[in-house]
């Protein structure tokens, strides 16, 4: 059977039957069709987080609460090690699109509606170029504003903590 010639419907000269070839090569088809790849909203939310938190005028993400807890759950041991980057973003992820909910906090004098359409900018930017998911939308909530002479609350936990 060595000897005998294949064609590419799997059939060889004498008839015998074989698995069908494609491509020409091992595995055939396009590589990116081998397979499927899921994207865990979690891994979403730190791109946005992360591209949110790069625009000028965005002092922090999430509510004071949000900010606060997460500040204490960071020194408490067995908590979370990781910087906070997710917070203040909630994904959800499908197949092939994503939609984003941010709450931010806005630096004092910034024209609030320029940040919040730069962050929106950035963050579809981010996540369609590392993703390739669709961003159908990116609902910002501006939840305090930053005034020049207010204390962080995560600097005010922190003193408070130690």
């Amino acid at each position: 059977m060595a000897d005998e010639q294949w064609n590419r419907t799997g059939t060889s000269a004498s008839g015998a039957s074989e698995a069908k070839l494609s491509g020409g090569g091992r595995g055939g088809g396009d590589p990116a069709s081998r397979g499927r790849t899921t994207i865990a909203d979690g891994v979403v939310e730190k791109i946005a987080g992360l591209a949110a938190r790069d625009v000028v005028g965005v002092h922090a993400m999430g509510s004071g609460l949000a900010r606060t807890l997460g500040a204490v759950r960071e020194r408490v041991p067995g908590g979370s090690r990781s910087a906070p980057v997710a917070r203040g973003v909630k994904a959800e992820v499908g197949e092939v699109q994503t939609a984003l909910d941010l709450e931010i906090v806005v630096e004092y004098g910034v024209s609030i509606a320029d940040v919040a359409r730069d962050v929106r900018e950035n963050v579809i930017s981010a996540v369609e170029r590392m993703t390739s998911l669709e961003v159908v939308e990116v609902n910002i909530a501006v939840s305090d504003v930053k005034l020049p002479d207010e204390e962080d609350e995560d600097e005010e936990s922190e003193t408070r903590l130690q």
